[in-house]
């Protein structure tokens, strides 16, 4: 499926946007409004957001590892719920990606429980359309959480990058 939406890094105004798709998806840990705001500013330049008719309908946030400059920390990939099923979260990740290679970025990094089977689909999907290898690891142990009965965050790290050619 195509996807049409204009994709483009987010400003200090789609903060509140973010939070509600984020809260609004019931997967992803939610963040205050005050850190999707915040992140829209700081993080513009390692984030993507998707518009439709001028409105959010999904993002990407994402940063670069300060001790490791060639790779950048997928935080959240979340997209509205009318736009499911339309392969707009690879888009995202997709022109996010073509940008920050563009930049010198290797890797794409990220964690994911081992029972999220849609982020789990979407990453080894952009590691194939990228025709890049992926390395699992735990990063963080269930028992590394303060709340009982946390799944473990598994680190998926895909790389090396470079632009694919289509």
């Amino acid at each position: 499926m195509s996807v049409t939406h204009l994709i483009e890094s987010p400003t200090k105004a789609d903060g509140a946007e973010l939070w509600r798709i984020a809260r609004d998806s019931a997967k992803l840990d939610l963040n205050s409004p005050y850190a999707y705001m915040l992140w829209c500013r700081d993080f513009a330049e390692t984030s993507v957001v998707a518009r439709e008719d001028g409105r959010a309908v999904g993002f990407v946030i994402a940063y670069r590892r300060p001790d490791a400059p060639d790779s950048a920390l997928v935080w959240q990939v979340a997209v509205d719920r009318s736009q499911r099923g339309k392969g707009l979260a690879g888009a995202l990740l997709d022109a996010l990606y073509r940008r920050l290679v563009d930049e010198g970025v290797r890797y794409l990094e990220t964690t994911i429980t081992p029972d999220n089977e849609a982020s789990i689909r979407l990453f080894a999907s952009f590691a194939k359309r990228w025709n890049a290898a992926v390395e699992t690891s735990v990063l963080f142990g269930g028992e590394d959480f303060p709340e009982a009965r946390h799944l473990p965050e598994e680190l998926y790290r895909i790389g090396p990058l470079t632009v694919p050619a289509n």
